[in-house]
């Protein structure tokens, strides 16, 4: 799969802000996570200089002690033989120093050597020691418990965002699926909150910890010995000059890979979903050679930015090495005067890795950061979207057994956006248990009468009565609940098939859904399947477009609602299941106020009323011969399907 490229934020300082804001709940714990965070850096950073006292200890202990006052002493003493005060008074004048005099020890007289003869202090070797192992394990445990913390938080972010957008899609009007693609909303769900809760888990704790190291690392060179502490950050300077430089050059092979992924991506969906047309028109030569070319752009651009962004990890390694090198050099020259202890070039080369590591990793976390605020941009815009009106305010109910079944239309007028008017003027009365045929061409207004009967949109004007009671009064769940949709995109889920027909009917019993089925003609081919109604079934699965249909039909009659709406249901399926789901429609359609969108006008025949649309208005009404006879518009529709 091929790697997402995600946008940079529009607007970074405010989305962080409003990250953070939306994190309020789980504040304490994401303080506590960024504070063990920030005191594990810190106790990183004393480490080195307990280790630099460990190590002068260690070295102290293992050199002779030949200091003036020892000399004196040992000179002084009479129990030590003169002869070997004599030999070890030339041994002096002739090695003079400690290192020398110490490969002479063995050759010392026994008396000599029991009084200069190196002690290594581990009283004091022990209490470092043990320091040293508290931090270190203090550290890890602080690791720990903020690990498990930032887990804790981006992990419950991250799913209090998924519940607040599904709460948000059941708000949200559907002019904004109209206006958003589907895939836009799903990525916004999925990979956006992901990306939201990967990030803050790996970045957050990360710059905090690399902020303080770098930050720290400085200040405790600087505290140590500043000319060690220029000489480390003069030697990683110029590596981290040189490694911008590669940054700014592969920076635009990294943009460019991902336009021509996109290109090469684009190309291959667009040829495969399109593979019988290439075919039939022998236009594979020309799709393989559009599609080599964008493959040597994208080998190209791939191949310039994994070899320079290959040289990172090795030149920082280089740049850490270096570092290691000038600070061996210069603290031996300073040792070598005595202006500083061996100790410190061990601090130092461990502060060297602490002071270059952070810098790559602060770049990292904050480039990580670009991508979580863009994310949470597109996320709180979703969840900022203009809801539905609140209808906590209606009172009115209408059940579904106590409805008549008349609907009126007064003056409705509506349109998408205030800029046109689909719907002008619209007026009819539908009696109860009437069938009722809406016909027209495409964009007169068929389907948005419908989905205003079903308030999925506000009217800009006029009114819709249901048993005389304004929809305007009746809540949207109580409005569902009073009709059947069976529309032209048929809508199975994974599961067997007794689930997709109780779907949302719990109290539906298995003779009632047994029933439905023989009604509709469809209990031959349950009993075909391996599992009969418990046979596992998706959308996907290899079932005709007239069964998922027939059993789409069976729901809406399981559902026994008193209103009908049909939307070109059998617009997809071939003559003969079309009689097949006509039949199963006719008895769906019984002691139920219909409304049948059709285009195929011979299924409508029988239709009590039939209201002709065109731009909007009804033009025409009345039965099928009636409108025959009229020889108007409607008679010019049906008549253009039978010409040749």
């Amino acid at each position: 799969m091929p790697r997402r490229n995600f946008e940079k934020s529009k607007n970074f300082k405010t989305a962080i802000k409003q990250l953070f804001a939306n994190l309020s709940p789980w504040r304490f714990l994401l303080t506590l996570s960024l504070t063990l965070a920030m005191i594990s850096a810190i106790l990183s950073l004393i480490a080195p200089n307990k280790l630099s006292d460990l190590t002068d200890i260690v070295t102290d202990g293992l050199k002779p002690n030949i200091s003036e006052t020892k000399i004196k002493q040992i000179m002084a003493n009479p129990d030590i033989p003169m002869e070997d005060k004599m030999t070890f008074q030339e041994m002096l004048t002739s090695k003079g120093k400690e290192d020398e005099l110490l490969v002479s020890l063995d050759k010392l007289p026994k008396s000599i050597y029991n009084e200069i003869k190196p002690e290594m202090n581990l009283e004091k070797v022990k209490k470092i020691a043990l320091l040293l192992a508290t931090i270190y394990i203090v550290s890890a445990i602080f690791n720990y418990i903020q690990s498990l913390s930032m887990t804790s938080v981006s992990n419950n972010f991250a799913k209090n965002l998924r519940s607040r957008i599904t709460n948000k899609i059941n708000k949200l009007p559907l002019s904004y699926f109209d206006k958003h693609e589907t895939g836009d909303v799903l990525s916004r769900i999925t990979n956006d909150v992901d990306l939201i809760g990967q990030s803050m888990n790996q970045s957050l704790s990360t710059l905090v910890t690399s902020i303080t190291l770098f930050v720290g690392s400085i200040i405790m060179m600087f505290v140590t010995n500043w000319i060690m502490a220029i000489t480390a950050i003069i030697a990683s300077l110029a590596g981290f000059i040189f490694m911008g430089i590669i940054l700014g050059k592969s920076q635009k092979y990294f943009i460019r890979r991902q336009e021509e992924l996109g290109k090469l991506n684009s190309h291959i969906e667009e040829i495969y979903s399109g593979h019988n047309i290439v075919k039939a028109y022998n236009g594979e030569a020309l799709a393989r050679e559009e599609f080599d070319k964008l493959n040597n752009n994208l080998y190209t651009c791939n191949r310039m930015s994994q070899f320079l962004s290959g040289l990172m990890q090795p030149f920082m390694a280089f740049v850490g090495n270096f570092g290691y090198v000038a600070v061996c050099i210069v603290g031996a020259i300073l040792t070598s005067n005595n202006v500083i202890s061996f100790g410190v070039i061990v601090a130092f080369m461990i502060y060297v890795r602490l002071f270059t590591n952070p810098l790559s990793q602060i770049a990292q976390a904050m480039t990580s950061l670009q991508s979580t605020a863009a994310a949470s941009e597109r996320v709180f815009e979703f969840l900022g979207e203009k809801q539905m009106k609140k209808e906590d305010d209606l009172t009115t109910l209408l059940p579904r057994d106590k409805a008549k079944g008349s609907i009126e239309f007064k003056h409705v007028k509506f349109g998408y956006d205030s800029s046109k008017t689909i719907i002008k003027d619209f007026n009819v009365k539908v009696k109860p248990g009437a069938k009722v045929a809406i016909v027209g061409p495409t964009g007169a207004g068929k389907t948005t009468m419908v989905n205003l009967l079903m308030k999925f949109y506000e009217i800009n004007d006029g009114d819709i009565l249901i048993d005389g009671v304004s929809t305007k009064q009746l809540t949207r769940e109580n409005v569902h609940d009073l009709f059947v949709m069976v529309l032209q995109d048929t809508w199975l889920f994974d599961g067997s098939i007794y689930d997709n027909l109780k779907f949302n009917s719990q109290n539906v019993s298995d003779e009632e859904i047994e029933k439905a089925c023989k009604t509709v003609g469809i209990d031959h081919f349950i009993k075909t399947l391996p599992g009969g109604i418990k046979s596992s079934i998706s959308d996907n699965d290899s079932v005709s477009q007239g069964q998922k249909q027939l059993i789409t039909i069976a729901r809406g009659m399981l559902k026994d609602a008193p209103f009908l709406i049909l939307d070109e249901a059998t617009s997809n399926v071939d003559t003969r299941t079309e009689e097949l789901v006509q039949k199963a429609m006719d008895k769906l359609t019984i002691g139920k106020t219909s409304f049948i969108i059709a285009h195929r006008l011979s299924t409508i025949k029988n239709a009590d009323l039939i209201l002709v649309m065109q731009e909007g208005n009804i033009v025409e009404q009345g039965t099928h011969d009636e409108l025959i006879a009229k020889k108007g518009f409607y008679a010019k529709l049906y008549n253009s399907q039978f010409e040749k």
